[in-house]
């Protein structure tokens, strides 16, 4: 299995983003289909993923060492912010706080507030944010998006750890 991280280091990272790609459209049909409306860290994982697939698709461009391991050290980033904010929410969902209400949405927070008042603000979570609307297998949205994000970073740092090591 490990060989497959020697051989086809720029295959794994298109697959990564096509696997953030398909998460996206999931989302897209959470919203649009089903009718979910996401919450202001739902948002936030939704850019971290734009993100990973964007940094990924990139690295898996170009063939050069160098290009590869910038750009999967910015998937890297990418994929551990959006597992700290899905672990935040599924944290919140496990542990709601005592007076939970209804925020305003992401878009809002960002026009109505400066970013020093905004960002607290999203990362605090609303009411939505505590709200589990769906679930598959016992997991809510917040549960599955930090596995899929620590699958991605684990496979982008043992890709990242492999590659070094050849290097040497």
């Amino acid at each position: 299995m490990l060989q497959w991280f020697d051989n086809a280091p720029r295959r794994i990272l298109a697959l990564i983003s096509l696997a953030c790609v398909a998460m996206l459209a999931f989302g897209m049909y959470l919203q649009h289909v089903v009718g979910l409306e996401p919450c202001p860290m739902c948002i936030v994982q939704r850019y971290a993923l734009i993100g990973v697939a964007i940094f990924a698709g990139l690295g898996s461009a170009r063939g050069g060492r160098g290009w590869l391991m910038g750009w999967g050290i910015a998937a890297l980033v990418a994929a551990g912010f959006g597992a700290f904010v899905a672990a935040r929410q599924s944290w919140l969902q496990w542990y709601p706080p005592e007076f939970a209400t209804c925020g305003r949405d992401f878009y809002g927070m960002i026009e109505n507030y400066s970013i020093s008042r905004a960002v607290p603000m999203i990362f605090r979570g609303s009411g939505d944010c505590v709200a589990v609307d769906w679930s598959f297998l016992g997991g809510s949205i917040a549960n599955w998006s930090f596995i899929c994000f620590a699958i991605m970073s684990v496979a982008v740092l043992v890709l990242l750890v492999r590659g070094a090591a050849r290097r040497r």
